[in-house]
């Protein structure tokens, strides 16, 4: 039994009996003349011919896929972001090629490469190494959260600042004295950074002594945790403080099971408020693992695709600001609010 093979652009043509560029031409959207463009339609349709779309992008230079470079999908609030810029894209009829960097910078060249050579029409990029002049000029580009110091690139971020200021005004609200900081940062500088900037703004503002933990990113995060913990205690196991504000909801749940397994009660002896909105389940109605400022993920991702699929020519600005809103979680003396 003898396998049919699939007709190619060459039969088109040639049952059409046209030049094989007036089939490319009607396949791409390209004017010909009405008695061509309906001469190949039926002969598309007669040899029962499927268009090579990835081909055609090629071709095109338009492959209907973006690429979203993120650090991995383990990371909760990367999954839901990776997960809110798919149904975007998907809406104006785009696919994701998503790709995990996992943090490693040739990963993050490689995807900007492939970019470069037409495989993708653009990239959404949370990325936390220094890429900045691996990006061809060429490519359509928006970052979340972090910026280049080599390269203007349009950016999408929530207002970090504010919301660093909003921990502790809410803090200060549900009866804490004493508020710290908490974080553990990449080396590379991004909008998040603003968050230690909200803290100390609102330290000066409410005549509060800052105190902090302000380390790079690292593996010995609990012991650093333990260390800061037991400096801060006094001779009758009463802590200094009674309130944390850490730069992530992941760093400020590692901090609440810590002060648990100490002995010490939240959020009756401390008050713990994160940042991101990270929920158990990743549901929106969900529950979230501590309170938090919670970013809009949801927006952030739908303003990363609409400035990137932009058609009109408008410049994109520089950097674009969504307000983040704090939510109950458990650790604050509130209630359900």
């Amino acid at each position: 039994m003898t396998s049919q093979k699939a007709p190619t652009m060459k039969d088109v043509a040639r049952e059409a009996g046209v030049a094989l560029g007036t089939v490319s031409k009607v396949i791409n959207g390209i004017p010909v003349s009405e008695r061509n463009r309906l001469k190949v339609e039926q002969a598309i349709q007669t040899l029962n011919y499927e268009v090579n779309t990835y081909a055609r992008g090629l071709k095109t230079q338009k492959s209907n896929l973006v690429a979203l470079i993120i650090p991995n999908t383990t990371n909760p609030f990367f999954a839901s972001f990776a997960d809110h810029i798919e149904a975007s894209l998907y809406k104006k009829g785009l696919r994701l090629l998503l790709c995990c960097a996992d943090g490693i910078p040739q990963k993050e060249i490689d995807y900007l490469n492939m970019a470069a050579n037409n495989k993708v029409d653009g990239i959404i990029a949370l990325t936390y190494s220094d890429i900045g002049k691996y990006i061809p000029p060429s490519l359509p580009i928006v970052v979340f959260d972090r910026f280049f110091e080599n390269r203007v690139i349009p950016r999408v971020a929530s207002d970090n600042f504010s919301g660093g200021c909003l921990a502790i005004e809410k803090l200060l609200e549900f009866g804490c004295r004493h508020p710290i900081y908490i974080r553990f940062h990449s080396v590379f500088p991004g909008e998040s950074d603003k968050r230690k900037d909200g803290y100390l703004y609102a330290c000066e503002k409410y005549g509060l002594e800052p105190d902090f933990i302000d380390e790079v990113d690292c593996d010995d995060r609990l012991r650093i945790m333990k260390e800061f913990l037991e400096k801060h205690k006094r001779p009758d196991g009463s802590l200094t403080f009674d309130g944390v504000f850490s730069h992530t909801d992941y760093h400020g749940y590692m901090f609440y099971r810590l002060l648990l397994s100490e002995g010490y009660r939240v959020p009756e002896d401390v008050q713990i408020i994160g940042f991101d909105g990270i929920r158990k389940f990743g549901n929106d109605d969900d529950d979230l693992f501590i309170s938090s400022i919670c970013q809009p993920v949801e927006l952030l991702a739908e303003k990363c695709v609409e400035i990137l699929t932009a058609a009109d020519g408008t410049p994109a600005p520089c950097l674009t600001l969504l307000p983040a809103q704090y939510r109950y979680g458990g650790t604050t003396r509130d209630g359900k609010r």
